[in-house]
């Protein structure tokens, strides 16, 4: 077998290699036989029947400026990859693997990171072997009217849970009312009712506010195993995503963030007013705490008791 011929059936990732400039540094993500069902076909037979599609991708990205210090938020997620293929699948039913494999490209190229995608979809159940195709698409190289359309983003119910909320009995019953409905639920809540300690240093000070928060909701996410603690903006969208309740940790969005987040750790309220406002929440529910003054077109409630 010539090594064009062993090219052109080897895995994209080794074809990607292959056809770099060599000039320019690339690194690659990769998911291999990821295979998932779905409705998909021209022809009367696959109609109404689900069959098996394996997907293998490769996404050449720019690479991590400076170290990557284990940060979750500077990297391209693998997630973002099998997220690109279930959002396709789920839009609507395709005839084609070309229409499905040029979607799924062209929404992995939204994601800043993305440079170049080798997209891969095979049908397995269609005979003896597997059919499929292959395509590559290149951010630069994208037509104007084919630009990649961007991921659609959750627009989440943020709630602000006070202490005694968060010690109430029937914590689970509130949260099964909260939860309710299509949007996301995110759960904040300020420090414990201890005194913190103190520092003379007002970065350290910060960063000490913050961590109370974050204790507190780790002992709300200890009062029902349905809340999971999160504190990075991709574990964020993944959890909205995927239908999970999560909690809030504050340090890192905040320290993180362009703006800096200018409030005061120790003003909770305001704090997760900042915070609906900065991730385009739907709405803000204070639970047991006065609600903020918000200058934008954030929906505000405030209640006693859920």
């Amino acid at each position: 077998m010539t090594d064009e011929i062993r090219l052109a059936f080897s895995h994209p990732g080794e074809r990607a290699k292959a056809t770099s400039d060599g000039t320019t540094p690339i690194d690659r993500i990769s998911l291999r036989d990821h295979i998932v069902t779905a409705e998909i076909g021209a022809f009367q037979q696959e109609r109404g029947a689900e069959q098996r599609l394996r997907f293998n991708v490769v996404v050449e990205v720019i690479p991590v400026s400076g170290p990557v210090d284990d940060d979750v938020d500077r990297i391209l997620s693998y997630d973002k990859v099998t997220e690109a293929i279930a959002w396709e699948l789920g839009a609507e039913r395709l005839n084609l693997l070309e229409t499905l494999a040029e979607r799924v490209a062209l929404r992995i190229l939204a994601e800043p990171q993305a440079q170049r995608v080798f997209v891969r979809v095979e049908k397995l159940d269609r005979g003896p072997g597997a059919l499929g195709v292959e395509i590559v698409r290149v951010r630069d190289q994208l037509d104007a009217d084919a630009a990649p359309v961007q991921a659609s983003v959750p627009h989440p119910r943020v709630v602000y849970l006070s202490n005694a909320a968060i010690a109430a009995p029937d914590l689970s019953d509130r949260i099964d009312a909260l939860s309710g409905g299509p949007m996301p639920l995110i759960l904040c809540v300020g420090p414990a009712d201890l005194p913190a300690p103190q520092s003379a240093a007002p970065l350290a000070q910060r960063r000490i506010d913050l961590l109370a928060v974050e204790q507190n909701a780790w002992v709300l996410a200890g009062r029902d195993k349905r809340c999971i603690v999160v504190g990075t903006r991709t574990e964020l969208d993944w959890a909205m995503r995927h239908g999970q309740i999560c909690v809030w940790a504050p340090s890192k969005i905040v320290l993180d963030s362009a703006d800096s987040a200018p409030v005061d750790p120790r003003d909770a309220v305001s704090l997760v007013a900042w915070f609906a406002e900065h991730i385009g929440a739907a709405e803000l529910l204070v639970v047991g705490a006065d609600a903020p003054e918000t200058t934008s077109d954030l929906h505000v409630a405030q209640f006693e008791d859920v």
